[in-house]
């Protein structure tokens, strides 16, 4: 995904001169032809998150296309008052383009961790929030999100897919259950693969996203009203429960459960692992999908 982040925004500042890109450090190395051929347009303002997002917001009040690009923690969370003020307050759009995801850099410890990311952006009206699940679903969205002027948080990770999917605002619908089925699971981004292996044998229906904000409330209370039970798993890569509110709202007429999957809220893992290790920890191994899966359908 990282590689295809990079390859899609130099194609872009070769094409469209209001594009701009905004470093931190991270990931400068990889941009140093594009730094040569646009040195007004490629800034790497070394280890400030802060001022990338004041610079940011600068650069969109100029009419340019700005993207800031570094580590979850250190683009949402340690400049979040920035992203408030300098985009949001100032009524001006921006694409934050993250790496590291919940635990990608797990060796690197806490510092390099951010389940609460999406959760955090969801405080702010307005947001586009992608989670891609596959390379390519990263090069469709940057190729929608860079000619507009509305704010994006795009989060990459090392996890991915075997095949990508359409990059939209609707639910897309992987796996039909019947009509006498047991409900609906959503998956986002790079969770898709591991749900349809651990939901092989139940009777649900399997939606999928990369676009979580705007949710497509409309399209899950259809998917709802098709199936036999009102009943929903949200399995998400990120904080368990931030899409909750969205479920609610989109099932407010009808009576329904839901259950959410993600990062545990309950307790801070301190041993630094792999994510792998962090993903079955949190239940969102193939395993822990399963079991959480057939414990709240097959009650």
């Amino acid at each position: 995904m990282r590689e295809t982040f990079v390859n899609t925004v130099e194609k872009a500042l070769d094409e469209d001169p209001r594009t701009a890109l905004v470093l931190a450090a991270i990931s400068a190395d990889r941009f140093w032809r594009s730094a040569r051929r646009h040195p007004g347009r490629v800034i790497d303002l070394g280890i400030r998150e802060q001022a990338m997002i004041g610079v940011s917001g600068g650069l969109a009040l100029s009419g340019m296309r700005p993207i800031a690009h570094t580590y979850a923690p250190f683009l949402i969370e340690r400049p979040f008052e920035q992203i408030k003020l300098d985009l949001g307050h100032q009524g001006v759009g921006a694409i934050l383009v993250s790496i590291g995801a919940s635990y990608d850099a797990a060796s690197e410890g806490r510092t390099h961790q951010a389940p609460g990311d999406v959760a955090l952006i969801d405080t702010l009206p307005g947001w586009t929030v992608r989670v891609p699940g596959h390379p390519d679903e990263v090069r469709q969205a940057l190729e929608l999100d860079l000619p507009g002027d509305h704010s994006v948080y795009m989060r990459l990770t090392g996890e991915t897919n075997r095949s990508a999917l359409p990059v939209g605002p609707r639910l897309h619908v992987v796996r039909t259950g019947s009509r006498r089925s047991a409900g609906v699971v959503v998956a986002v981004g790079p969770t898709l693969d591991r749900v349809l292996e651990a939901t092989e044998g139940l009777d649900v229906t399997v939606a999928y996203t990369s676009t979580v904000r705007p949710f497509d409330r409309e399209g899950l209370a259809a998917l709802v009203a098709s199936a036999g039970s009102a009943d929903v798993l949200m399995v998400e890569p990120y904080l368990e429960g931030t899409s909750a509110l969205e479920i609610s709202e989109a099932l407010a007429d009808r009576r329904h459960r839901q259950r959410s999957l993600g990062v545990g809220r309950g307790s801070e893992l301190r041993a630094y692992g792999t994510p792998e290790e962090h993903a079955r920890a949190h239940g969102l191994d193939v395993e822990g999908i399963a079991k959480s899966a057939r414990d709240f359908f097959l009650v």
